[in-house]
């Protein structure tokens, strides 16, 4: 497997960041077009940026997944979770296939 250098990492990474927040004000609104402010004062990151971060660190430090996304979901717990999503972050036993359902494409990926 052929490796992302560090400037390519975080360009994908700050891309990323960027598409969420530019969307977070978009979210559920069902827009049709493509012109559009790209942030405006509403705009914020989404649990969606807290979660790529959590598993891009999981994989570059070959930690354990839900462990990593429990760690920043709890560190950000307003930043949009659902609430099945929020049900297993604050679960006093929380089990790996409720969270692997929702986060089916992660669950096997290789650790790097």
């Amino acid at each position: 497997m052929e490796m992302w250098t560090g400037g390519q990492f975080q360009k994908l990474m700050i891309g990323a960041i960027a598409g969420d927040m530019i969307g977070s004000v978009y979210e559920h609104h069902g827009i049709k077009t493509t012109i559009f402010p790209l942030f405006s004062e509403g705009s914020r990151f989404t649990d969606d940026t807290v979660l790529t971060v959590a598993v891009a660190e999981s994989i570059m430090e070959q930690k354990d997944y839900g462990t990593t996304m429990r760690e920043y979901g709890r560190r950000y717990p307003l930043a949009g979770y659902s609430a099945l999503f929020l049900e297993w972050l604050y679960s006093p036993n929380p089990g790996h296939i409720t969270v692997l359902a929702m986060v089916q494409p992660c669950a096997s990926a290789p650790l790097v």
